[in-house]
């Protein structure tokens, strides 16, 4: 199957993190998938966000859950830009989205989202948390699942393990904690691996020499070297 080159939070390492600025670039430099992080607000709206604070990517401070909507989009998240909306998200770009949460509320925001506009076949969920993938599989029939593997300890017997329980078809894994015993058992077990953090050449390279199917990146440039990288 094809490798795919994801954008992390647009392109983050040359343009704001998870703004639609971000995103358009990532889209225009030919990216096959964007990932971003979605958050909710304090009444509710879901936004794109990674931290649960606003004080590292924007000029404002606080919880985002303790921020109103309109708080939110009074902030400077980098260069003028906004911090937007994930319907906003949806209308700027075409291409599919894998859309991290982090918690359950969150979750059932965006699964009576996902059903509201059938957006089963474009945007893939992502977690660290096999339950939440699960009740979000269970809410939206068909909807595909990403385990994000946060913890360093597991072996690839449990990643596996802990994939088939989520009920996910992908595992993500940090590009410096994959291993090539790690990829042949979720290949084995019919699980897709794309690695996270790859920014460099060298860190392509691995991506592609341990058979992944895809690779997260901050930056641009790694899509068209990617399409040359055996």
């Amino acid at each position: 199957m094809t490798f795919l080159t994801i954008g992390h939070r647009g392109v983050m390492g040359v343009e704001p993190e998870n703004t639609l600025r971000s995103y358009l670039r990532a889209e225009r430099s030919g990216m096959d998938a964007i990932a971003l992080d979605l958050r909710l607000s304090k009444d509710g709206a879901l936004v794109a966000l990674h931290d649960p604070e606003v004080d590292r990517t924007t000029d404002g401070s606080g919880a985002v859950a303790d921020l109103t909507l309109a708080e939110l989009s009074g902030l400077d998240a980098g260069e003028g830009e906004r911090v937007p909306v994930f319907e906003d998200v949806l209308d700027a770009v075409r291409v599919p989205l894998r859309v991290s949460v982090r918690d359950r509320a969150a979750a059932g925001v965006l699964a009576e989202l996902l059903l509201r506009r059938d957006l089963t076949a474009r945007v893939e969920v992502a977690s660290s948390d096999e339950a939440l993938l699960a009740g979000t599989a269970r809410q939206v029939p068909g909807v595909r699942t990403v385990l994000h593997a946060d913890s360093a300890d597991d072996t690839a017997g449990d990643l596996v393990a802990r994939a088939r329980t989520a009920g996910a078809a992908t595992i993500a894994v940090d590009i410096r904690r994959l291993s090539l015993e790690t990829v042949e058992a979720a290949h084995a077990a019919g699980l897709r691996v794309t690695g996270l953090g790859v920014n460099t050449l060298d860190q392509l390279r691995l991506a592609r020499a341990l058979g992944l199917d895809g690779a997260a990146t901050d930056f641009p440039e790694i899509r068209s070297t990617g399409r040359f990288t055996a």
